[in-house]
């Protein structure tokens, strides 16, 4: 309980504490004294602590706002970086697509002057072949009027003298006659080759034209050892070309392969339609010797011959001028021991070039 103060200890009190003193009456605290409750005092005030939650908001609201529109910033710069990145990829493909069509267009070029250069050297080829075909061509005409004249004198002033000699005489007289028919065949030869006559066309059956040959030289003493087959099929269908130069053509090329075919040997004749509409093959391949690899570019040169004192040099170049007269080719593959394939190509039907009947193969 409280106890109420004497004016004259109040007075006392007021004035003790005017003086700096500690204003406790009886040991109660001057706040009681003053009616103030000590716990009222001693609690915190709710303003501050209101205006303290409101500062914590407005700050926490603050930074919330700062990281989203930092978040939304970052955001739009890395869409932008992602999308200049790809743009810069677009154009690195671009360019890359560029890259390989421009190295595709320099392969190509380098393809094509390829092909030029060696068309070219082809061209030279052909060129330089053409002037040897003009040459050889004047040296013949000049040779056929030079040589043959006098030969046939000589030929017959031989057979003249061979009618009344005996023995060794008659012996030398056939030699002479010999080597002048040698001298005869090579110039005609030569003939043929330099200025080819133009082909008498008509319809040729393969089947039957090589039958027919092989029939004429099976009785020839370099045959009788060598078997020789006939491989043409007889559905192939007939051939626009000259029967005489064609049959020359095949019997060069058998006389050659039995030349090189020893004894036991074999030669085959086959044919085919080529892969090529209108292109007929006709190949020739014996079981010979073969032909040695420096010799092979050589064997369509005129008087190329691996044959010591045999033939004049002048068949494969004949058969190749026929050859081609009729618009074929001629090729030859051979190796050393393996024996030698000869493809002639010719074509069914010769274009602006009218044909006659064919029935009968002249041997």
């Amino acid at each position: 309980m409280l106890r109420r103060l004497s004016p004259q200890e109040g007075h006392r009190s007021s004035h003790h504490g005017a003086n700096g003193g500690t204003l406790p009456v009886a040991g109660v605290p001057w706040l009681v004294l003053l009616g103030v409750n000590p716990l009222l005092a001693a609690a915190p005030r709710a303003e501050p602590l209101k205006l303290s939650s409101a500062g914590f908001l407005a700050g926490f609201g603050l930074g919330c706002f700062v990281f989203i529109a930092a978040t939304l910033i970052a955001r739009t710069r890395l869409k932008s970086a992602q999308q200049e990145l790809q743009k810069a990829r677009e154009l690195a493909n671009h360019r890359e697509y560029e890259r390989n069509l421009a190295q595709q267009e320099l392969v190509r070029r380098l393809e094509e002057e390829r092909e030029l250069a060696k068309e070219k050297l082809q061209f030279d080829s052909q060129l330089a072949e053409y002037e040897k075909y003009a040459s050889l061509a004047q040296l013949a005409l000049g040779a056929a009027h030079e040589i043959n004249n006098p030969l046939l004198g000589i030929m017959s002033h031989l057979e003249l003298e061979g009618k009344g000699a005996s023995g060794e005489q008659r012996t030398e007289i056939e030699q002479c006659i010999e080597g002048a028919k040698r001298i005869s065949s090579a110039v005609r030869g030569l003939l043929d080759y330099a200025r080819p006559g133009p082909p008498l066309l008509g319809k040729v059956n393969l089947f039957k034209l090589v039958s027919e040959t092989l029939k004429f030289i099976e009785h020839q003493p370099m045959f009788r050892h060598i078997t020789v087959a006939n491989l043409v099929p007889l559905d192939l269908p007939v051939i626009t070309a000259d029967v005489n130069q064609l049959s020359q053509i095949l019997m060069n090329l058998l006389l050659n392969a039995a030349q090189a075919t020893p004894p036991g040997g074999s030669i085959t004749v086959s044919a085919g339609m080529e892969q090529s509409a209108g292109i007929i093959e006709l190949r020739v391949r014996d079981s010979g010797s073969g032909i040695p690899a420096d010799i092979l570019p050589h064997v369509f040169e005129p008087f190329f011959s691996t044959k010591r004192g045999k033939g004049t040099g002048l068949g494969l170049s004949i058969s190749q001028s026929y050859i081609r007269s009729h618009g074929g080719d001629i090729q030859l593959e051979s190796a050393p021991g393996m024996g030698t394939t000869v493809r002639v190509t010719l074509p069914v039907h010769q274009p602006q070039k009218p044909a006659t009947e064919y029935q009968e193969v002249i041997s």
